[in-house]
C-alpha cells in the first residue's frame, strides 16, 4: 500500500522544500495540501471536526505554490490537493494551474476536489451556497474543455469559454468513457471528489472523477460496495475506480482492513508544526513501510 501524508502547510510550519525532499527520501508516495483562501473573523459555519477552529486554517500556504516549490526539489513524489475549493476559483485560471503544475512535475498531480464547509469563506468569492455542487460541476466540465487535445468551447449553465488554444496540457491522458451528463473522458489529472458518502456525492464520482477521496475513512465497509455499484451502473470501469482515505492516523489494523477492501494508497496525517516535530511524526510512521 502506498502511505501519502498530508499536512496544514503553514508560514509557521516546516518548509514545503525541506518536507518534499524528506518524504522522497523516505519512500512516501505523495504530499497532498489543504486549501483555505480566508477565514472570515464573524462566522457561524461550525468547524466540522467540532470544538474550535484550529488557528492554522486562516494561515494555509496557498497550495498550489507550495505544491511547486515540492515539484522543483522532487522527483518521484506525488503531489496532490485535499482539497481545492472549485468554486471559489475562476475555472479558466485554475485549468492553467493545474495544467501547468502537472505538466512541470510530469504529471504528477492529483486533483483533490471538494464542495467546502465555510459559508462565509464561500460567500465573500460570490459563491451561492445551494448551488455549489452544480457549480463544481460546470466548472470540471469548463476545464475538461480547455485541456482538450483541439481547441473545444463551453457553454455551461454558470460559466462559458470560447474554443480557445490553452496550453501546456496535463500531461495525464483521457481515462473514460464517462456516462451522465457530461459526456466523453476523463480528461486532465486524476481526479478525487472529496466528502461524505451519499448519492450525490457518488453521483459526482461517477460523473467527472476517478474515485473517492473519503475524509478519515470511517465506514468505508458499508459505503464502498455502494459506491462501486453505482460505477458500474454510471458505465465506468469497476477496476478504475480508485478510493483514497485521507488524513487517516493509522494502526496496523486500520491499514490491514483499507488493504482487504482493494484499497491501493492512503494518506496520512501530519501536524502542523515545525520541522522538528514534524520529522518525528514521519519516523513513527517508518514502521508502516
Amino acid at each position: 500500500m502506498r502511505i501519502s501524508v498530508t499536512v496544514f502547510l503553514t508560514d509557521e510550519t516546516i518548509a514545503p522544500t525541506r518536507l518534499a525532499r524528506e518524504l522522497e527520501q523516505r519512500g512516501f508516495a505523495g504530499l497532498y495540501l489543504p486549501e483555505h483562501t480566508h477565514i472570515p473573523v464573524e462566522r457561524t459555519s461550525p468547524y466540522p471536526a467540532g470544538g474550535e477552529l484550529p488557528p492554522e486554517y486562516g494561515r494555509t500556504l496557498d497550495p498550489f505554490v507550495a505544491l511547486g516549490q515540492a515539484a522543483a526539489v522532487t522527483e518521484r513524489l506525488g503531489l496532490g490537493t485535499g482539497i481545492t475549493l472549485v468554486a471559489q476559483h475562476d475555472p479558466i485560471d485554475l485549468a492553467k494551474q493545474i495544467a501547468t503544475l502537472d505538466h512541470l512535475s510530469g504529471g504528477r498531480f492529483t486533483l483533490g476536489l471538494g464542495f467546502g464547509w465555510n459559508v462565509e469563506e464561500a460567500a465573500d468569492h460570490g459563491v451561492e451556497w445551494r448551488t455549489r455542487r452544480e457549480l463544481v460541476r460546470d466548472r470540471m466540465a469548463l476545464m475538461r474543455a480547455l485541456w482538450s487535445e483541439t481547441p473545444t468551447g463551453y457553454e455551461g449553465p454558470f460559466g462559458s469559454v470560447r474554443a480557445s488554444f490553452a496550453y501546456p496540457k496535463p500531461v495525464q491522458r483521457p481515462r473514460g468513457p464517462v456516462a451522465g451528463q457530461i459526456a466523453g473522458s476523463v480528461i486532465g489529472p486524476r481526479t478525487l471528489v472529496g466528502g461524505a458518502a451519499g448519492p450525490k456525492l457518488f453521483a459526482d464520482i461517477c460523473a467527472y472523477a476517478d474515485g473517492w477521496l473519503p475524509i478519515g475513512g470511517r465506514g468505508l465497509g458499508e459505503s464502498l460496495p455502494r459506491l462501486r455499484a453505482e460505477w458500474a451502473d454510471a458505465g465506468r470501469d469497476p477496476a478504475s475506480l480508485q478510493v483514497v482515505p485521507y488524513a487517516v492516523h493509522p494502526t496496523p489494523g486500520k491499514l490491514a482492513h483499507y488493504a482487504d477492501l482493494g484499497i491501493e494508497e492512503v494518506v496520512v496525517q501530519l501536524p502542523p508544526t515545525g520541522e522538528a516535530e514534524v520529522l518525528r511524526a514521519l519516523d513513527g510512521y517508518a514502521e508502516y513501510f
